[in-house]
């Protein structure tokens, strides 16, 4: 694999690269067009903006990954850590990923996907990739099991402040 360009459709050409500043309105626009998409909410501007940029400022929070085809984004996903004293090292974490309707079914998730997964063969300090999928979302969990992952092994369960 040739680390930032993947070609899996024949007429896309896919560029995997680490976010920067000036992607964060973009990639605001796409969590507002994910939780729609996904939950039915409507997330308000200036929030989500305002967490993106958090994670521009202090990479503590997270790395942020666009695929581009076409000299534009079509897709993003966040990475953040969780360490694990299991394994001494560091899990990471796919969160808040979303594919322009499009661009869907071309190989873009799987791009970023394989990038991920190369970091992590990489690196001796990361020792694995988790997510965490809506039982209901089919779709998703058919993608990540062609990818390699499986959901056998954890069941997730959350408290979330309202």
């Amino acid at each position: 694999m040739c680390p930032g360009n993947i070609q899996f459709n024949p007429r896309i050409m896919i560029r995997v690269r680490q976010a920067v500043p000036t992607d964060g309105q973009t990639i605001a626009r796409f969590q507002e067009k994910l939780a729609l998409e996904t939950e039915n909410i409507h997330l308000e501007t200036h929030t989500v903006e305002a967490g993106v940029n958090a994670v521009f400022f202090d990479s503590a929070r997270g790395t942020y990954y666009i695929a581009e085809a076409a000299g534009e984004i079509k897709a993003c996903l966040l990475i953040t850590r969780e360490w694990s004293d299991w394994r001494d090292g560091w899990m990471l974490w796919i969160q808040s990923v979303y594919v322009l309707p499009d661009y869907r079914k071309k190989g873009i998730f799987k791009a970023l996907y394989d990038h991920i997964k190369q970091l992590v063969e990489d690196r001796n300090d990361l020792k694995g990739i988790r997510l965490y999928v809506d039982r209901a979302n089919e779709r998703a969990i058919r993608v990540y099991r062609h990818c390699g992952m499986d959901g056998e092994h954890y069941s997730l369960f959350e408290w979330i402040k309202k």
